[in-house]
């Protein structure tokens, strides 16, 4: 498979090679990359737009060349011959230091830039250009766990897909059954959140008291980068299982009060990090509003990956110095009231838990540290992804879900725990705001367990 195609391979298909073949791994060959560094330096110094197309061309085509397994010689090959002079950045800092003017910031500016900035944006000019530097991300990322040198050139790398991937240039567009057979099979591979098992899940997904609406770039045609599906309820769910139950029966159109964002996924890994969704929620908000202006509600039902690790990691041990005294007690007892019903290692939180078997005490505790996850840690650099992105979006922490999710991976990751957001269309940018500066939008029924 091509490189630069941007749909996960499964290697589960037919095409997929014997379990016992051995892969051979081809010898690095230092030719092409000199190849790569000749003709990257000759696209930066074209002064001619007309000849800088062909060559990004050519670029193109001996990056599409490179084996993967070179993939990091080349990241460390943009790390070291097309970085920054930094001779030429301190005499330009030290005289915009001397004398700040608006010129000598200017000249700093461009002596800071690394030049494979400028690289990529040629590169990006070529047909085909951003579907390589995504998928040339992708590869990016996965060398970075071992090769943490590489830091400054994925900073390039995310510092130029954020401003290509705005999410203001993002189309949407509505799936439904009759779309394409190739986008009806993204859905299905992509899906991260509930996993759909095979088409007729999907059908029922798409059933008229369904929605799912999919964001692509005009850069990547029929390649969706994100995709939200969304339930039209009678009232704010507490459990994900009757929402993705294939078998579950459709609601009639005069029941429809509430739109219930129930999966947000992302399509691509090469965009990791980018943000595709800033108030892409609203944008759907807005357009189911204008189809069913019956509408009353929007909200999420919500996973919170990471909350039992947390919970047995740190917990409420260890409260943050910045609560309030009485925060502080309440969490050190409710962590107290878990490990004396779990064990003093919380044990009990593990692959064995059970809603059903929590006594009341030990439920409250949850429910309880849960939501400080959510309403504090969420804010922190390190904070629970799913909140971040409705937080960050405009939403309100709403209300916490005993046993929402009772699957094997919502046991796993959140003790079963779901959590509503509520998305009121003329707060958004208010709350967002709020949010920006640190500050957690909670209703009352989730503060008062704070």
């Amino acid at each position: 498979m091509s490189l630069w195609r941007l749909s996960t391979h499964n290697s589960r298909g037919r095409g997929a090679p014997p379990p016992t073949r051995r892969r051979v791994v081809p010898r690095p060959d230092p030719k092409r990359l000199d190849r790569i560094a000749r003709t990257s330096r000759k696209l930066l110094s074209e002064p001619g737009e007309a000849n800088s197309f062909v060559i990004a061309g050519d670029l193109l085509d001996e990056l599409q060349a490179l084996p993967p397994e070179q993939h990091a010689e080349l990241f460390a090959l943009l790390e070291s011959q097309f970085g920054p002079d930094p001779q030429a950045v301190l005499g330009a800092a030290q005289r915009y230091a001397a004398e700040p003017s608006a010129a000598a910031l200017i000249e700093l500016t461009a002596r800071a830039e690394p030049p494979r900035q400028e690289l990529l944006r040629r590169l990006s000019r070529a047909p085909g250009g951003i579907a390589a530097i995504v998928a040339l991300r992708r590869s990016l990322l996965a060398a970075l766990k071992t090769r943490p040198e590489l830091a400054a050139v994925e900073a390039d790398f995310q510092h130029l897909l954020s401003s290509w991937f705005n999410a203001g240039f993002l189309q949407m567009e509505r799936v439904d059954w009759s779309s394409s057979a190739a986008l009806l099979e993204r859905i299905i591979e992509h899906e991260a959140v509930h996993a759909i098992d095979g088409w007729n899940d999907l059908r029922r997904r798409l059933q008229p008291d369904r929605r799912c609406f999919a964001f692509f770039h005009p850069q990547l045609p029929g390649e969706p980068l994100i995709f939200v599906e969304v339930a039209l309820l009678a009232e704010m769910p507490e459990a994900v299982g009757p929402l993705i139950d294939p078998g579950s029966e459709p609601r009639a159109p005069r029941e429809f009060k509430v739109a219930t964002f129930y999966s947000i996924s992302n399509c691509e890994p090469g965009l990791k990090g980018v943000s595709l969704g800033n108030f892409l929620i609203k944008r759907v908000a807005e357009q189911l509003k204008h189809e069913l202006p019956q509408l009353k509600t929007f909200c999420t039902l919500s996973p919170m990956p990471g909350f039992a690790d947390w919970l047995r990691k740190s917990g409420g041990r260890t409260p943050r110095q910045e609560l309030s005294t009485r925060q502080r007690t309440r969490m050190t007892e409710a962590d107290a009231v878990l490990r004396a019903e779990f064990g003093a290692d919380l044990a009990g939180l593990g692959s064995g838990f059970s809603p059903d078997r929590a006594s009341p005490a030990g439920r409250e505790a949850i429910e309880r540290l849960a939501a400080h996850y959510l309403a504090h840690e969420s804010v922190e650099p390190g904070g629970n992804a799913v909140a971040k992105f409705h937080l960050n979006n405009g939403a309100r922490l709403e209300r916490l879900n005993w046993a929402g999710d009772r699957s094997a991976k919502g046991l796993k990751q959140a003790l079963g725990m779901m959590v509503n957001y509520l998305y009121n269309l003329d707060e958004v940018e208010l709350q967002h705001e709020r949010f920006v500066h640190g500050e957690v939008v909670s209703s009352r029924r989730v503060a008062r367990k704070l």
